[in-house]
């Protein structure tokens, strides 16, 4: 008997030490919950039960807090200090619903996912695909570390606007004033004392009291076991809590800075979804923007408020429709059924909202891929317009952005950001500035006032720009054709910010190939930077993500690197993932822009000037610039030479019908009466020579192939031109014969149709893609002959013989 008593107590004394063992309660605890039930088999209650259980070991640090940037603002000590980081996810935030970030639904739109490039978006496909960024990271990424804000940018400013949002949001700038951990202690032994016996007013009560404390102490307070046990009383009053009661515990859940991950945020979502059809729309709303709140993303629990917004749509007043479209932003999704009444509503009360409003109306829209008709998006535009000097600078490039969306030239706002943009550069932050810019390029606008006063405030806040911001910057005044000689700093300094961000790239590898190209665009190859994008490691790092197609951009870069580079000793592409993605290309042009009616006819023509198909080439000289041209040899004498063995063979499935062909074909002979008309037209305002003006209007959705290069074209009918109309068969002229002397060996022609795409909009200056592969053509010893858009596409109405003249007029003058 006494061997056995000694035995107990030693037992007893044995599990007193453990139980004071660092660690010993998270152990136990985590032994306690092993056996459990697969989830599919837990009743409602028992799942509640099991729910908060775990939280046990949640609250003692064995929660995984998966750090995901988004708009969510995460309560801290410093609520502004996480409002940069409401901004990081501009693009990225589409990849949950499809792999083009912006833009899908809208056919005006550039296209943004790293498809092949077509005549609809002759730019290259980059930089806006954001798939990868919010998949789990691989095994070559890394610990990022946060880039610090330059500025702190209020995203809930519109709060602001009208006491109305009281009733709708949470402000965050109104913390409960704090209270000290002696004061929490009585109310945690209140809750030890009552237990079980505690109401659900008395549950409530004390989750609202208790989230007063001062955040430097609420990690002791997760921590307390009584805490825990509140949390679990809470989940067993869930379903008798009224709806006030279930709001304010949502509401302390913010304060009390509850971790988006937990639990015991699960079964309050579900009991939310439950009631929904018994809360009214505000209440609806402000428990949507709690969530926002905590930082947790509740797509079902959204969808029963959009379901709402149906049967409450004459409820909706100015402050409840842009809470909505915030909300919906900061969803990423508007159902396709919610679009309509939406824009209705917009419309109707657009006259009446506040500065501040319409930034945060375009950024929902913005962020949701909401497309409304183009009237209604010209309308909110020219709201914003009538007060942008009033805009706050988070709001003027939000409306930026929904612009960039709609792909809608509007020109007065446009000039009015000339005007804005200089005044605030300084004070704006690096996001904002790449925004500005990204939006300058997509719509093809380049006003040097805007980049010059971009460019030269960029350099300051280097250490602020994440490799994102670096690769957009870096493109957008690539593809605008800014100079390095036009701000000696602005290059150089981005370059460095790439190099500083190296480690980035191992997860990003599209950030380093954007801005590669950016800087290809105009010239510009840092070694350093380009012997990593070539590397077998970064092309194999590169290849292996299927969601983006980076193939092209690396072949882009390669080939840039060829002509510019003829001394490069780095790495370059394989031999075979070259052919492939040039095999690609070509089959792509051949379904696309091969087919061209314009295309067609210059092919035609051109055969017909010259004698027969065999003198004309229809290919991808340069397949890397991924657009065709139309090759043309000539000898010392201006004859033709034959170049059909340079063209690739096609498909027959890609060959034009017959019927198609002698359409095109379809000449006007050329008689006496002709000439005479011709010779006429010379001398007189003859309408077959008259001029055609075309300008854009003040507000404008463009085609997706039509960037906009605006001028006169003339057709100006010369006396070569005549003698060419009126004896054809004479090609060894003395006129083409002397502009052909001096040159040696054959003169290689790049007969080029293009389109207004390829320049920016009002001006001749051509976009950085077409601008290098013009600089590329030369280098490869072509002489390139342009068939403006603007001039051609008045030529496709006019006879045979006048398109013969003006071919004629082009190879022989442009030489």
């Amino acid at each position: 008997m006494m061997c056995r008593r000694g035995a107990l107590m030693a037992t007893r004394v044995l599990c007193r030490r453990v139980r004071f063992l660092p660690g010993w309660r998270k152990r136990f605890t985590q032994a306690q919950f092993i056996h459990t039930k697969p989830k599919e088999e837990v009743t409602d209650e028992e799942e509640n039960k099991k729910g908060l259980e775990h939280q046990d070991a949640s609250f003692r640090g064995e929660y995984r807090l998966h750090y995901n940037p988004s708009s969510y603002h995460h309560v801290t000590r410093n609520s502004n200090s996480h409002s940069q980081t409401d901004n990081y996810e501009e693009e990225q935030c589409f990849s949950a619903q499809a792999p083009s970030c912006w833009q899908q639904s809208n056919r005006y739109s550039v296209s943004c996912s790293r498809h092949l490039s077509s005549s609809k978006n002759t730019l290259l496909d980059l930089a806006f695909n954001k798939a990868s960024e919010t998949e789990a990271p691989s095994a070559l990424s890394y610990n990022r570390k946060p880039v610090p804000p330059d500025v702190k940018v209020d995203t809930r400013a519109f709060l602001k606007c009208r006491p109305e949002y009281s009733s709708l949001s949470l402000n965050l700038t109104q913390r409960p004033h704090p209270i000290e951990w002696v004061d929490v202690l009585p109310l945690l032994q209140k809750v030890s004392v009552l237990k079980g016996r505690m109401k659900p007013s008395d549950v409530s009560q004390f989750l609202v009291e208790l989230s007063k404390l001062h955040p430097d102490k609420m990690p002791l307070l997760l921590s307390d076991q009584r805490f825990i046990m509140l949390l679990r009383y809470s989940v067993e009053h869930l379903r008798i809590f009224s709806e006030l009661q279930l709001l304010e515990v949502l509401q302390s859940f913010v304060w009390l800075e509850i971790p988006a991950s937990h639990t015991v945020l699960d079964v309050f979502e579900a009991e939310l979804r439950r009631q929904a059809n018994q809360l009214t729309l505000h209440q609806l709303l402000l428990a949507a923007d709690l969530w926002r709140c905590i930082g947790r993303q509740v797509p079902q629990y959204l969808q029963c408020l959009y379901d709402s917004v149906h049967l409450h749509v004459g409820q909706v007043g100015v402050a409840e429709l842009v809470q909505l479209l915030y909300i919906i932003g900061e969803g990423r999704h508007c159902p396709k059924d919610l679009i309509r009444p939406v824009e209705q509503l917009l419309m109707r009360h657009l006259s009446q909202l506040h500065p501040e409003e319409v930034g945060t109306v375009c950024l929902g829209l913005f962020k949701s891929q909401t497309s409304l008709s183009e009237g209604a998006v010209t309308r909110i535009v020219d709201r914003a317009l009538s007060f942008v000097t009033e805009m706050g600078d988070f709001a003027m490039v939000n409306v930026l952005k929904y612009l960039r969306f709609s792909y809608l030239y509007h020109r007065t706002w446009l000039e009015a950001m000339a005007q804005e943009v200089p005044r605030r550069t300084h004070q704006m932050g690096v996001q904002g500035l790449m925004h500005v810019t990204l939006t300058c390029s997509a719509l093809h606008y380049r006003n040097d006032s805007i980049l010059t006063s971009v460019a030269q405030s960029i350099p300051s806040l280097v250490p602020h720009c994440r490799s994102k911001d670096s690769s957009k910057l870096l493109w957008a005044f690539g593809t605008l054709g800014f100079l390095p000689i036009q701000s000696p700093g602005f290059y150089p300094s981005l370059i460095d910010a790439l190099r500083k961000r190296k480690a980035e790239f191992q997860r990003y590898p599209e950030h380093l190939l954007t801005g590669l190209l950016g800087l290809a665009f105009v010239s510009q190859f840092p070694e350093d930077l380009v012997t990593l994008a070539l590397s077998p490691e970064f092309v194999f790092l590169s290849l292996r993500n299927s969601q983006l197609e980076l193939k092209k951009d690396m072949f882009t870069l390669d080939g840039a690197v060829a002509l510019e580079l003829p001394q490069w000793k780095g790495p370059r592409l394989s031999g075979e993932l070259r052919e492939e993605v040039a095999e690609m290309l070509w089959k792509f042009a051949q379904s696309d822009v091969c087919l061209k009616p314009e295309v067609l006819e210059a092919e035609s023509a051109l055969q017909d000037l010259l004698g027969g198909d065999k003198f004309v080439c229809k290919r991808m000289i340069l397949p890397h610039t991924r657009s065709i041209d139309l090759e043309v040899h000539l000898d010392s004498n201006g004859q033709p030479v034959p170049v059909n063995l340079l063209c690739p063979k096609q498909s027959a499935t890609m060959i034009p019908s017959p019927q198609s062909l002698e359409k095109i074909n379809s000449g006007v002979p050329i008689t006496e009466k002709l000439l005479a008309q011709l010779i006429k037209g010379k001398n007189t305002t003859d309408s077959l020579a008259s001029s055609v003006k075309v300008t854009p209007t003040p507000c404008q959705r463009l085609p997706p192939d039509e960037g906009g290069r605006l001028f006169d074209s003339v057709l100006d009918l010369t006396n070569d031109m005549i003698e060419t109309l009126t004896k054809p068969s004479r090609r060894d002229s003395t006129h083409q014969a002397s502009v052909c002397q001096g040159f040696k060996g054959p003169i290689k022609i790049a007969v080029q149709v293009s389109s207004r795409n390829h320049y920016c909009v009002q001006s001749q200056q051509l976009l950085g893609l077409h601008a290098m592969k013009r600089r590329h053509l030369k280098i490869a010893g072509y002489r390139v002959v342009e068939l403006s858009h603007q001039e051609w596409s008045s030529m496709l109405r006019k006879s045979r013989a006048e398109k013969l003249a003006y071919l004629h007029c082009k190879m022989y003058d442009n030489l």
